[in-house]
């Protein structure tokens, strides 16, 4: 009997903690109605869940946030209308041509989005940076599997600098929120690599080794029906649909990845890292 109870705490120590939902508030649920949105990106809300992903975050209209590459600006068409008057949002990118999609969104509605501030990410010398300690949320959506496979960067594996820098942006206290696409545990880590899928682990362990605490996860992203393994990485699935017209309705019912929810915060009394 002793063992069993030994066996069941070691069990709910290491599995990965539960947060409990915040429900999304009138501001944020607006924000996600908005009527400025592109069409196509509001059709995908059924896979992305952006408003109960923000608020799992807790991201508040008053906050100073990080959106770490925002390619098209697809949650930066919530975060913008969300955080006008009141908050501030960084939009940061390998400095300065992988921004071009904000820029559009400028030139289309500078009322909207003309406040958003640039900086370059992941910065190297000289390049124009989130000032330290400034942000409240920084948030990435599947981008680690990016840093690990050396997206730009011939291949080298950088998520270690990356989530050194998010840490440095953070005011203490302030909170990283993480989705990305998710491997199972039990699957060879060589795939980090190759698939587009990142192991929970990997990411615990990229956000810890920088100074971040673990508070909790979330399955608001989860698709039980993506088995992972697919023959062309995460691209099988939608929106991509690497393979074409080939199987085309078995992944469009698939649907987009299963993901991971994660959330982290700087501690209070941070030590300069």
């Amino acid at each position: 009997m002793i063992r069993s109870a030994v066996a069941l705490l070691a069990a709910t120590l290491l599995a990965p903690a539960l947060q409990a939902e915040s429900a999304p508030g009138a501001a944020l649920k607006a924000a996600v109605a908005s009527p400025t949105r592109t069409p196509a990106n509001a059709a995908r809300d059924k896979y992305r869940h952006p408003a109960e992903t923000l608020a799992f975050f807790g991201v508040k209209p008053t906050d100073t946030v990080v959106e770490i590459w925002p390619g098209g600006g697809w949650y930066t068409e919530i975060l913008a209308p969300y955080l006008k008057g009141k908050g501030a949002l960084w939009a940061v990118d390998f400095w300065p041509d992988s921004l071009k999609g904000i820029h559009a969104l400028q030139a289309r509605d500078p009322a909207l989005y003309g406040q958003i501030k640039l900086a370059a990410f992941p910065a190297s010398e000289g390049q124009p940076t989130v000032p330290p300690g400034s942000a409240d949320v920084v948030v990435t959506f599947r981008n680690v599997h990016n840093w690990q496979m050396g997206y730009k960067r011939g291949g080298q594996d950088y998520g270690a600098e990356a989530f050194r820098q998010m840490y440095a942006m953070l005011k203490p206290g302030g909170v990283l929120g993480v989705e990305d696409h998710r491997l199972p545990e039990s699957h060879d880590v060589a795939r980090e690599k190759t698939s587009g899928y990142v192991k929970v682990s990997t990411v615990r362990r990229l956000a810890e080794q920088a100074g971040f605490v673990f508070e909790g996860a979330s399955e608001i992203n989860a698709n039980p029906r993506d088995t992972t393994d697919h023959e062309k990485g995460v691209w099988t699935l939608p929106p991509r649909l690497a393979n074409g017209d080939v199987d085309r309705e078995k992944y469009l019912a698939i649907g987009e990845s299963d993901r991971m929810t994660l959330k982290f915060r700087k501690p209070l009394a941070s030590a300069a890292r």
